[in-house]
């Protein structure tokens, strides 16, 4: 199947989409789940390429493995778990089993704890030693910390609680200047670490204990921790209805549907988070029911798959035409690279197909002023995906945000249609002639025949922010499915944590002689100016 692919490529690879795209093709190749639409018709993909790629998932079992998930069967093979990161949402589904007990009664009455609690944050039952809480710190880092802090952001128009402020970076600088605005009396601090041995948040941790000690008497009670190890939290001196714990059943990346997500929680409130919980299982739905050819994640991910593994595309640029969805990017890197960003396939062997792609991205209209120039007019191909909102929440500025989606729409348009030699001189012809017009005229070539997707949607309301995350993360799971790949594992971050645990004590003056030349001259140089 996969040489049927690229032996279609080779065949359609020179001609110009553009001339595919009609209003029937338009209708064909887009697709509903709810209100959100996915359109992607501006690629390159006709029907003989679709009706291969959904042989493609056929012939690799995506819908068993789907459903293998759902149902709690550890597909982890490496690790021997179940991934039900979809059971925290699964708010009025079935039963879920893992090791032949129902795992929903456990969900259920972890989320009521966490209402109870983010209520009483939010209404000053639950108090600072200086009055109601004003600011909420959450300390976290990888999963523990872009999911949350990418959804208070992205909800921003909902909040109506205390303010929410996010530390992953072990560098000082993140912590200091995030305690700078904050009262210790007033605030409360969130330790998000499944293990509570996370060595960055840990430490980040205790300088946010140490802080708050200084001017308060029991800075603990002003702690709360998301981790199931209830040994280390209390410890560390937080009270056990303060901890809310989760199953290693839920990935970091995929976390935030649960205690992950308390920060969310206290900044917009338990109903607006649950209705992100029933975005999220509205998208579950969709995907298990649909049929491929109308089935969103599947046809995002095949979409992803023709560019990446087939046309040979290995990057892909996430551009929201949102400003709220503005650290999305930089979620979905964790999530696509950190999840199908192997070298081998489940059983060990060495994967012969490139696998996941860079993922990056800013908001427009920012990055057109920054970076589309080389989307545009650059050597190298880089598939786009868009993504609009047909209403803002900024009523009175409308008209402002009808020229958000305008540029959105052009730009994709301009990267299918292009700009040719002919067009060119015609811009210019009136400024010059001869051999500096032809120069002049070639600057202004836009190849143009470059792909892109874009999902459009009404508003970013809480319900609509679940069905674009869940869509993101099936996407991840069909294509690590097709791939062959473990997309729950996570070994490439061991090896790094394993030589910063040995490089510390070298760091502090230890002997470095045992080290490679490269990093002992480094470490010589940094002691030299001020380590």
């Amino acid at each position: 199947m996969w040489a049927d692919l690229k032996s279609h490529f080779e065949a359609t690879k020179s001609r110009r989409f553009e001339t595919l795209v009609d209003g029937e093709r338009a209708a064909d190749f887009s697709t509903l789940a709810g209100d959100v639409r996915f359109d992607y018709a501006k690629t390159n993909i006709d029907t003989t390429a679709r009706d291969l790629l959904i042989k493609l998932l056929d012939d690799t079992g995506v819908a068993q493995k789907r459903d293998a998930m759902f149902s709690g069967a550890p597909i982890n093979e490496m690790e021997g778990r179940a991934v039900l990161h979809t059971a925290l949402r699964n708010l009025d589904g079935d039963p879920v089993v893992v090791d032949d007990k129902d795992v929903m009664p456990g969900v259920r009455n972890t989320l009521k704890s966490m209402e109870s609690f983010a209520d009483e944050v939010r209404s000053g039952a639950f108090k600072g030693q200086g009055g109601q809480i004003i600011d909420v710190i959450n300390i976290g880092i990888g999963g523990s910390d872009l999911g949350p802090a990418m959804a208070v952001k992205a909800l921003a128009p909902y909040h109506d609680g205390p303010r929410c402020h996010f530390v992953s970076n072990v560098d000082p600088a993140d912590i200091a200047q995030t305690l700078r605005a904050c009262d210790p009396a007033t605030t409360l601090v969130i330790v998000a670490s499944k293990t509570f041995t996370t060595i960055e948040t840990m430490t980040n941790a205790r300088t946010a204990m140490a802080w708050m000690g200084e001017s308060v008497r029991k800075p603990g009670a002003q702690f709360a921790a998301l981790s199931t190890a209830e040994d280390k939290t209390a410890d560390f001196g937080i009270a056990p209805d303060l901890v809310f714990g989760f199953e290693d059943w839920v990935g970091g990346r995929y976390s935030m549907w649960g205690p992950i997500g308390l920060s969310l929680m206290i900044a917009v409130g338990p109903d607006a988070f649950r209705a992100f919980l029933q975005g999220g299982q509205a998208m579950d739905r969709h995907f298990c029911a649909a049929e491929w050819h109308e089935n969103m994640p599947a046809l995002l991910a095949l979409v992803g798959i023709w560019h990446n593994q087939i046309c040979g595309h290995a990057t892909r640029a996430v551009l929201p035409y949102d400003n709220n969805l503005s650290r999305l990017p930089a979620y979905l890197q964790q999530l696509e690279m950190e999840s199908n960003g192997k070298g081998v396939s489940m059983d060990g062997a060495d994967l012969d197909l490139p696998s996941g792609p860079v993922v990056w991205g800013e908001p427009g209209t920012n990055g057109q002023h920054a970076f589309y120039q080389l989307i545009h007019q650059g050597t190298r191909v880089i598939p786009c995906e868009f993504l609009i909102a047909a209403r803002g929440h900024e009523d009175d500025l409308h008209h402002q945000h009808q020229l958000l989606v305008a540029n959105c729409l052009a730009q994709s348009e301009a990267l299918m249609k292009g700009r040719d030699l002919d067009e060119a001189r015609g811009k210019v012809a009136d400024k010059f002639e001869g051999a500096e017009l032809e120069r002049q005229a070639r600057h202004r070539v836009f190849p143009g025949n470059r792909p892109s997707v874009t999902i459009a949607y009404p508003q970013l309301t809480p319900f609509v922010f679940g069905q674009l995350i869940a869509l993101y993360e099936h996407r991840v799971f069909v294509e690590g499915a097709v791939l062959g790949i473990n997309s729950y594992d996570q070994w490439g971050v061991e090896l790094g944590k394993e030589l910063a645990t040995a490089l510390q004590p070298i760091v502090e003056g230890a002997d470095a002689s045992g080290k490679d030349g490269s990093t002992a001259s480094l470490v010589g140089f940094l002691r030299d100016n001020g380590l």
